[in-house]
């Protein structure tokens, strides 16, 4: 099932598919919903709940985002961790689920960490794909800046054909070219959105304190080819109360529940049946 629901001011879309346990998804920026198709489908035995995060794919931005936050940019509106969250639980509610597990990568992980810190008590399960605890290093906040003028002065197109090739991994790229373009087309941020994703990623705080708090299980798969999140990074998650299970997969991207769709499928499901036994 496809739909629609509001949550502050703004028309989000989703997708509700499949039966039994309930996770949601959370996918990366600029994506959408779509980037975790080829993996749902190789994973049975899930209610599959994939929202895409407003501004992104179906969904609105909205016209009431906070100005000022950003402070190297200080007139950009921010798309903030926590109003990404808000608008999951907005569609859990929505849709009646009270608990579910829940996976992100890259934004989709910083919004689980979000999730966490509002109301731990609705999951029961964090998977992390590419995607860290950590803030913004200065080198990042320099690109974001430089995002934010670019999109700003000269529109999407650039930017996005830059981030495509880059977040893919080296194998993924090589052995199947396609992907780059597959990608490069679910990449649909308008400009405004564009600058304020960036500043909502500038503004992210530092989730390293929450992974300690985190009491139920963690699955962190980290990708050897990903440019943007390394599998140092994501060592963090070892410190999760709740145990981590953590893989590292050595050909892999920043995308890489859509270049290995399969294995972290497989991954997933394997972890997914530990809770119930």
């Amino acid at each position: 099932m496809n739909g629609t629901y509001l949550s502050d001011g703004a028309r989000l879309g989703f997708r509700d598919t499949g039966k039994g346990t309930p996770v949601v998804f959370l996918h990366p920026t600029p994506l959408d919903r779509e980037y975790w198709r080829p993996m749902i489908e190789d994973l049975a035995g899930v209610r599959a709940i994939v929202p895409d995060l407003r501004g992104h794919g179906t969904s609105e931005l909205g016209d009431n985002l906070p100005v000022g936050g950003f402070a190297r940019v200080p007139d950009a509106p921010v798309l903030t961790m926590t109003q990404l969250a808000v608008d999951v639980f907005r569609l859990l509610d929505i849709l009646q689920v009270r608990e579910a597990v829940f996976a992100g990568c890259s934004i989709g992980g910083y919004v689980l960490l979000e999730l966490w810190r509002m109301a731990p008590e609705r999951m029961n399960g964090l998977a992390f794909v590419c995607s860290k605890p950590q803030p913004d290093a200065e080198a990042n906040l320099v690109k974001r800046t430089e995002n934010i003028a670019q999109a700003r002065t000269l529109g999407t197109e650039g930017l996005f054909d830059g981030m495509a090739p880059s977040l893919i991994g080296k194998t993924a790229r090589e052995r199947r070219p396609a992907i780059v373009g597959e990608l490069r087309a679910r990449m649909t941020l308008t400009p405004q959105a564009a600058v304020a994703v960036q500043a909502g990623l500038a503004t992210r705080p530092d989730s390293t304190p929450t992974v300690a708090t985190i009491g139920v299980p963690v699955l962190a798969i980290a990708g050897g080819e990903d440019s943007a999140v390394s599998p140092a990074d994501m060592e963090a998650f070892h410190s999760a109360l709740g145990g981590c299970e953590f893989h590292l997969l050595p050909d892999a991207g920043h995308f890489a529940a859509y270049e290995q769709p399969r294995k972290v499928a497989a991954l997933m499901a394997e972890w997914l049946r530990q809770p119930e036994g």
